[in-house]
């Protein structure tokens, strides 16, 4: 059984700080926000290479942010590196959390304490598992057009036309899945069941009430360090 806080807690403590980072019009103010960020949210990182992961996209994405600001925002150095930092502050709490994330437990969260229809909720768990599964689709279709002689080596070229390839695969792939996992619903009754039974139960925990306050903190003090 989760000891942690739940999905619910971890959903709103990647969103609602975001409303602190916009507050970020400073090289101090961002630094003093990304510190507290990491500070009161790493200890509940779970998946560190998934973390990792994440932060580099969201390091691309602030050095182009910063670059262009720099360039044509009258080449002020200190906006330049708050804008940076305003991005990932924006993206450090869903790179630190969301790995903790668990689709069906969401789902059993979303219906069961949100009361949002089932239909919705299902369909919503489904779409976040199957996306959960790209990665290791890519790799399979990989696997098997490198034991074939066509694996994405040579040059720019024939890397691009390999990759256009594996990625017309992977979409039949996927789409293939989806048929089968839309056929299995309807057979089991979700297009006409009325009432639901959930995999499991959707507690309200201490944990999630701190996470809860920890991340309105993160929202609101910012405005005020600026």
């Amino acid at each position: 059984m989760r000891s942690g806080p739940g999905p619910l807690s971890v959903l709103a403590a990647c969103l609602v700080p975001v409303a602190g980072a916009l507050a970020v019009n400073s090289t101090a103010t961002g630094f003093t926000v990304l510190g507290a960020q990491v500070l009161l949210l790493g200890g509940l990182a779970r998946d560190l290479r998934s973390t990792a992961a994440r932060l580099a996209l969201g390091s691309v994405a602030a050095v182009s942010v910063m670059v262009s600001t720099w360039l044509y925002g009258g080449q002020n150095g200190d906006e330049a590196v708050a804008a940076a930092l305003r991005v990932l502050s924006i993206v450090t709490p869903s790179a630190l959390l969301s790995p903790r994330i668990v689709p069906t437990e969401l789902g059993d969260h979303l219906a069961q304490r949100l009361h949002l229809p089932a239909r919705v909720v299902v369909a919503g768990v489904a779409a976040l598992q199957r996306l959960d599964s790209i990665t290791e689709s890519w790799q399979q279709v990989q696997r098997a057009r490198r034991a074939r002689g066509l694996g994405i080596d040579g040059g720019v070229r024939r890397r691009l036309r390999a990759s256009a390839h594996s990625a017309f695969a992977l979409l039949v792939i996927s789409m293939r899945s989806t048929g089968q996992l839309s056929t299995a619903m309807d057979v089991r009754g979700f297009t006409s069941a009325q009432a639901r039974t959930w995999a499991g139960p959707a507690p309200w925990r201490l944990a999630d009430s701190v996470l809860l306050a920890v991340a309105a903190a993160l929202a609101v003090v910012p405005w005020f360090v600026r």
